[in-house]
């Protein structure tokens, strides 16, 4: 026998479906709510709502787990690559020899993207933000690849997603060529994924430059860190935009958007800031006080998560990497990583953070870290978006062949005027 909940409405009783995920709470579906009672939900932020079925990432913000695939994320960043959870959030599974050197094949030789958007880019301001440039370039990818936008044709879809997987990287070391004033610096073959990225935003034409092995595999390991989240506000936005039949390069735009949020995208920018802000580990007390002052506006940037209430399991693999990069670079000192470290022993000790659950997130770290790579903080946020665009694309395809998703439209607490009679202006007092 189905299992039903059963609501009471002036007397009237409803039964609504409750359905069981594979693992997870129970969902209770009220899609025939307004049918049977005339009412809708009120749910501000989509907290208590599940909007769509998935079946690619599973996230116990109790627990601190996240599963790809029904893969935990630690087993995935300590053994794999990037390119190979790239093909596991697309396909379901994990690849065969023979299908993985093919997928980084195929990837790898659409990196080029058409030589006349290198036009879009001298037509920013030189100081336009890295993000602004993004926001324009891969919108505008749907203008040179009419060829990828039929989404009702499956093999269109498998191409613009390798489309946009693979010339991601490039177009983003383009925004920071510009953004620093250097000549952009084309793909090469016979790099891989990561290195070719850090050769593009790195290399000058006036020397040679050879990829630090550790540092590419920090880099990698980053990506994969940021591939897939679950329903977060850029991913929702990617599949709201793409609910309405928009093609696939205007909907990762859309997400692009949304991600540059200093909510959302910008979380690590912020986290850097506010240790540059506290600046040494004498003054942390001080900013601990201010902290836990309800009256006093300062946050600490970079604990807690909307999600985790437990240690982000992203975090304890973002530390590890954060070492490895300050070791390899000989940053022994780096008054930031001080900071951090005794932000965090303070985080996980203090019965104020305990009991409110503010354990580091992935941003805390992962700041210190891209800064140490050479990164301003103005590209924090696209080198999320180049690692999040193989979720959302992923996500994207899972909701164009699911035949149950509608367009999103979202209902509303209606609290303005109710009806009223329009008065000539002649009239208006």
């Amino acid at each position: 026998m189905t299992e039903s909940a059963k609501l009471t409405v002036d007397g009237k009783e409803v039964d609504f479906p409750v359905r069981k995920g594979t693992i997870g709470p129970e969902v209770y579906d009220i899609a025939a709510l307004y049918k049977h009672t005339g009412a809708f939900t009120y749910d501000p932020g989509f907290t208590s709502t599940a909007s769509c079925e998935s079946k690619i990432t599973y996230i116990d913000g109790d627990e601190g787990v996240l599963l790809h695939r029904g893969y935990p994320i630690e087993q995935l960043a300590e053994h794999g690559d990037f390119l190979e959870v790239c093909y596991l959030l697309l396909y379901g599974e994990l690849p065969t020899k023979a299908q993985k050197e093919d997928f980084d094949y195929r990837v790898t030789h659409h990196t080029m993207i058409h030589e006349q958007m290198s036009r879009f880019f001298t037509g920013f301001r030189r100081d336009a933000h890295p993000m602004a440039i993004m926001c324009g370039v891969v919108g505008a990818l749907s203008a040179f690849y009419h060829d990828s936008t039929d989404i009702t044709d499956p093999h269109q879809r498998m191409v613009a997603s390798l489309r946009m997987i693979a010339k991601m990287p490039t177009i983003a070391a383009m925004a920071f060529k510009y953004h620093v004033g250097q000549p952009f610096v084309y793909p090469k073959n016979d790099l891989d994924y990561t290195s070719n990225f850090l050769r593009m935003c790195f290399a000058v034409p006036c020397e040679e430059y050879v990829v630090n092995p550790v540092l590419s595999r920090a880099m990698d390991r980053i990506f994969i860190l940021h591939a897939d989240h679950e329903q977060n506000a850029s991913t929702s936005t990617v599949r709201l935009a793409g609910s309405s039949g928009a093609n696939p390069f205007a909907c990762i735009a859309a997400g692009i958007a949304c991600l540059w949020g200093p909510a959302h995208g910008g979380a690590n920018e912020a986290a850097l800031n506010m240790l540059g802000e506290i600046g040494s580990v004498d003054r942390i007390p001080e900013f601990i006080a201010r902290a836990k002052d309800k009256n006093d506006p300062f946050r600490l940037m970079g604990f807690g998560h909307r999600v985790y209430k437990n240690y982000d399991p992203r975090a304890k693999i973002m530390q590890k990497t954060t070492h490895e990069v300050l070791g390899e670079l000989g940053i022994k000192d780096d008054p930031l990583l001080d900071v951090a470290m005794e932000l965090e022993r303070i985080a996980l000790t203090d019965d104020y953070f305990v009991e409110k659950k503010l354990y580091p997130n992935i941003d805390f770290y992962s700041g210190i870290t891209l800064k140490a790579l050479g990164f301003p903080t103005t590209m924090f946020t696209v080198l999320f978006a180049l690692a999040r665009t193989v979720g959302w694309i992923a996500q994207w395809n899972e909701m164009i062949e699911d035949p149950s998703q509608r367009i999103g439209r979202p209902r509303q607490l209606y609290t303005g005027e109710p009806q009223r009679e329009y008065v000539p202006v002649s009239k208006r007092n």
